[in-house]
């Protein structure tokens, strides 16, 4: 297996050495994601500001400004057409009409009647702004809920000082995720929230075999610096963490450029996030120990032995 080992064995990278940089670097990202959040914000789809999506597929290759001409005449408010794939397969978008669902569904039979015959209607999906705001509310709770339980889960495992690493390891991931959709502009809808769920957790798991190398490390070298401690636990998970990345990858590459438009934001998300991932939990998860500090058991056993001051 030495051929396809990209990482040797051996390795005595100083991580603690640079995590100064790596958290002066997370920072200005995190702060800059905050930024856009409020001042560019998420190019929201249809499941959390309403409205309608049709997919359809014409005989011929569309006429993209003829079908807008023909959308524009029914007085349905903003509507935007692109291309989906291939030139003869259009996402149509309408926007959320007064009235509730009876309004949105009478919004499409106008559609439909304008389009006329030769059209295959590959999807129709319908969401009110009631249900709207209902699934914002939902995905935010879910998001909040997840990293909460991350809190208590590694407390109750590790101890409070792993928790909080954790923690502030997850929300950066979760802040430069958003970030990066309010740069790019991409839609963000109940799939990259999804997503966000499965960066959370494949970021615990990074984070938790470090942790977990660290904890058997610190019963084992009970006079070792904690820095170097930490790098060694770090070095010695590299090789796992790394490959493990890295074939997560290659499947997810093969997915966003052979799975089509409607994957390509889930899968896109989820490659930033494998990538933010590893690299905070090795750049921020770990050095928070060394800020806040760790008990060892070496410790503990020398101050119950020691006898009480009079």
């Amino acid at each position: 297996m030495k051929p396809f080992r990209l990482i040797p064995d051996d390795t005595k990278i100083r991580f603690m050495r640079f995590s100064r940089y790596g958290y002066v670097a997370s920072g200005i990202l995190c702060l800059a994601s905050v930024l856009l959040f409020f001042y560019v914000g998420l190019n929201v789809g249809v499941d959390f500001k309403g409205g309608t999506v049709v997919t359809i597929r014409t005989e011929q290759p569309a006429n993209i400004d003829e079908l807008r001409s023909r959308i524009n005449a029914l007085n349905l408010g903003s509507a935007e057409l692109q291309e989906f794939g291939s030139p003869n397969d259009i996402l149509i978008r309408l926007e959320a009409q007064a009235g509730g669902e009876e309004a949105e569904q009478a919004a499409v039979a106008k559609l439909k009647a304008a389009l006329g015959s030769g059209v295959e209607y590959r999807s129709v999906e319908v969401v009110g702004p009631k249900v709207s705001g209902e699934l914002a509310q939902q995905g935010i709770l879910a998001v909040v809920l997840s990293i909460f339980c991350v809190l208590f889960y590694i407390w109750f495992r590790f101890e409070w000082q792993f928790a909080v690493g954790g923690v502030i390891s997850l929300l950066h991931d979760v802040v430069l995720t958003i970030g990066l959709f309010c740069l790019i502009g991409l839609e963000f809808n109940l799939s990259i929230v999804a997503a966000i769920l499965t960066i959370v957790g494949y970021s615990l798991n990074d984070t938790v075999v470090v942790f977990d190398r660290i904890r058997e490390f610190l019963r084992k070298y009970k006079s070792m610096p904690l820095a170097d401690l930490i790098d060694f636990s770090i070095n010695s998970v590299l090789p796992r963490t790394l490959m493990t990345s890295i074939t997560t990858l290659i499947a997810l590459l093969a997915l966003y450029i052979f799975g089509g438009e409607v994957i390509s934001g889930f899968t896109f998300a989820i490659i930033w996030g494998i990538l933010v991932g590893t690299y905070s939990s090795f750049f921020i998860a770990a050095p928070v120990l060394i800020i806040l500090g760790t008990e060892r058991e070496g410790a503990r056993e020398l101050a119950k032995a020691k006898p009480a001051r009079p």
